[in-house]
Formats: structure tokens, C-alpha cells, sequence
């Protein structure tokens, strides 16, 4: 905040998903003569995903965040606690009411630290006019079939390579960290793992091993190049058929080892924070909860091209038939998603460990040597003393 006046500055994501509903909420204040003021400024996604979130809270009031940047953020004091300013009531409600674990991610060293505004995971995206008779893929051995008459592309692009690897193993039944906190993942499993990500990505460009996942979407959206992508971050965007007609996006579940197992997925969405630059005043207090509240969640976040964090509109009939079924197609994974670790250092340990099994894959490296160089950036990341929450229950 700057000034005398109640006027806050916040920043998002450089997509309509993370800035239209924001903006709207904004220009409604502005609309009604409110003595609040709250702006919008936008980062790229990879900004979003990496950018040092001490340099964030020292520029805006408001930061929307991703949940594993929560250790850094509370080991430099950067954040409010919602316990500091939010009514203990308002708290509960929210922990009842959105989907999945989205708003325990946000939980950490004994409090919540931003509001759910947004949910998302990794699911899998279809372009069923693509399939031709072929069934849609539930487990990974029917993936990699599919990948033999079809182009299927896997998300590997910037962090994205280490959270679909983390994603493989919990549908192999190992969470990763769940054994030992200090080892990420057992050999077994790992190589499991990097062998399927190694079939799949076998032949591909690197062109398409550093696309992001609005980049494949694009693609989805504009060409006939990719009929699947087994394991990616929902956008509804995609999945609106008065927008993409003829090439619209389906989205189901994210594929389990086998049928009837767990959908592995890493859990995403973003979070609401306010940063110790902001001064809170209770028209802010009441403009995030209005955020969060069930009717912005059914009506101006989907409205303005928002992904909703409230299961009611997951589950709306409604909203469903406007976007194709998304919500209801994968509120499973939703709740079967596996959250991050949120220590300081992790990441960086997720950009570094995404670039060494993307070279890895790509230069044709063992699966032994990927994954003791995976290890290594792991173990090098951990603080000395690591809170029991930083690690994720399976």
C-alpha cells in the first residue's frame, strides 16, 4: 500500500485464468465509489512458478503464490498469517469447502498463510476428434498404447519434468518422500518412473520438452498436432466449446497404474497472500473474503475466466455444462492429488531437478544416473533443521 489512501497493489500470472477475475473484482470496486482500491500487475508463468518470492512481497501487497514457495516465504517473514486477520470462523468454513487438500497446502509451521482462490492439478487432456474409436487411456500401460497410433505429448517444460515424475510415482503407489523425508524416492520406483517418461518423450524435439502447458494447449487449440496429454494442469479455459469449436479440449482424469488405483497428480492452483508491506484495513479484509465466498466462486471467477477452489463449483451442473464436464471429469484427481514439499529450497530444488531429467531423458543418460543426480540436488536443498510439515503426508 502507498499513501494515505486505502489503495493495494497486487501481482498474478499473465493469463486469463490468473488475471481476468481479479481485474473484474478490482474495477467493481472502483465501479461502486469504494474507498479501496486494489490493481493488478501480471508475471509469465514461468515467473510465476520460479521468481524469488522475497522480491515479490517487498514490490506488492498482494501476491498470488504457489503453495511450495510457503517455506521461503515464512523463513523470510515475508507473508500475514490469514490467523492474524481472517476470523477463526471464516477459516473453517474454507477448510470444509474446497476441493481436494487445495487449502491445507496453504498450511504451514502451525498456520494458513493465503486464501484458496484457485485450484488446479494434473489431469489428462484429450482432443477426442483426434481418437478416432479409440477408447480414452485410465491407466499408463493404455497411454502408452494410445502413443502408438496417436501424437501424445507429456508436459516436461520448465518444473513441469520433476512434477509429472512425482505425479508417475504416486500413481505407482509411492509418494515421493513418503518412505524417508531425506531420500525422494526409492530406486524401484524412480525407475519405473523415468522408464515410462522415457518412452513417452522418445522422438520428440526439444522444441516440445521445453513447452509449458499453455503452450501445449495452444497447440491442442490451433493445430492437430497433439490428440493427448496424460498428465497436465487443467486449464477450463481450453475446455470451452463457444471458444474452441471444432477444437475444444476434454478433460478427465489423470491416468493410475492400474484400474481402480490412485490418480497421481501434484496438486497446484494458486493462493491469495498478503504480504508485511501491506497495511490491512477491513475493507480489504472484507474484499478477499468476498473472493473466496461461494457466490464469487460459482459466479465471477468462472465468469471471468477464473478456475474456482470451492468444491460447490466443481460439482455445479451448471458450470459443468458450460465447460464440458471439466470439473466433474476430474474432481477425483482433485482429491486424490499429492501436495509438495514447501521447505526453504525446494524450489529451487524443482527447477533443478526438472532440467536434470529433462537433459537426462533427452541425452539418453540411465535411469541410476538420473536419479543419484536427482538425490544429490534433493539433498543439497534441505535446511539442516526441516519442519514436519515441509514434507507432505502421502
Amino acid at each position: 500500500m502507498s499513501g494515505s489512501a486505502w489503495s493495494y497493489v497486487g501481482i498474478t500470472w499473465d493469463h486469463p485464468r490468473g488475471y481476468n477475475a481479479l481485474s473484474e473484482a478490482g474495477r467493481r470496486l472502483e465501479k461502486k465509489g469504494s474507498p479501496l482500491s486494489v490493481h493488478w500487475e501480471k508475471q509469465s508463468l514461468e515467473e510465476f512458478e520460479s521468481r524469488s518470492i522475497e522480491e515479490l512481497c517487498a514490490r506488492y501487497d498482494l501476491v498470488v503464490m504457489d503453495h511450495p514457495h510457503l517455506g521461503a516465504a515464512v523463513a523470510r517473514n515475508c507473508l500475514q498469517p490469514l490467523d492474524d486477520w481472517l476470523s477463526g470462523a471464516c477459516i473453517e468454513r474454507l477448510a470444509k469447502t474446497c476441493a481436494g487438500s487445495t487449502f491445507q497446502s496453504y498450511y504451514y509451521e502451525g498456520k494458513y498463510w493465503a486464501l484458496p482462490l484457485d485450484t488446479a492439478t494434473q489431469v489428462m487432456a484429450l482432443r477426442l476428434d483426434l481418437l478416432g474409436n479409440r477408447s480414452i487411456p485410465v491407466t499408463w500401460d493404455e497411454v502408452l498404447q494410445l502413443a502408438n497410433h496417436v501424437p501424445v505429448v507429456l508436459s516436461v517444460g520448465g518444473p513441469h519434468a520433476l512434477m509429472t515424475f512425482f505425479s508417475i510415482c504416486v500413481a505407482l503407489g509411492e509418494p515421493p518422500t513418503s518412505l524417508d523425508p531425506a531420500i525422494v524416492i526409492s530406486e524401484s520406483t524412480g525407475r519405473m518412473a523415468l522408464k515410462l517418461m522415457a518412452e513417452l518423450i522418445s522422438g520428440r524435439s526439444e522444441f516440445e520438452l521445453d513447452l509449458n502447458p499453455i503452450q501445449i494447449f495452444e497447440r491442442m487449440t490451433q493445430t492437430d498436432e497433439v490428440a493427448c496429454s496424460p498428465l497436465i494442469y487443467g486449464y477450463v479455459n481450453y475446455s470451452d466449446p463457444r471458444v474452441y469449436q471444432g477444437r475444444t479440449v476434454t478433460f478427465v482424469e489423470a491416468p493410475a497404474a492400474c484400474k481402480g488405483g490412485r490418480h497421481g497428480s501434484t496438486l497446484g492452483g494458486t493462493g491469495l497472500a498478503v504480504s508485511r508491506r501491506a497495511r490491512i484495513c477491513p475493507e480489504l479484509i472484507e474484499h478477499l473474503r468476498w473472493l473466496v465466498s461461494d457466490n464469487a466462486q460459482r459466479n465471477l471467477i468462472p465468469n471471468f475466466n477464473g478456475q474456482p477452489s470451492a468444491a460447490a463449483a466443481w460439482s455445479d451442473p451448471d458450470l459443468n455444462r458450460r465447460w464440458n464436464g471439466f470439473y466433474k471429469n476430474t474432481l477425483g484427481t482433485i482429491q486424490d492429488a499429492w501436495i509438495r514439499p514447501r521447505y526453504p529450497g525446494y524450489i529451487e530444488f524443482q527447477s533443478e531437478g526438472s532440467a536434470l531429467i529433462r537433459s537426462g531423458l533427452g541425452r539418453g543418460r540411465s535411469t541410476d544416473e538420473i536419479l543419484q543426480s536427482l538425490q544429490d540436488a534433493y539433498t543439497r536443498s534441505r535446511p539442516l533443521r526441516t519442519s514436519s510439515q515441509a514434507h507432505p503426508k502421502p
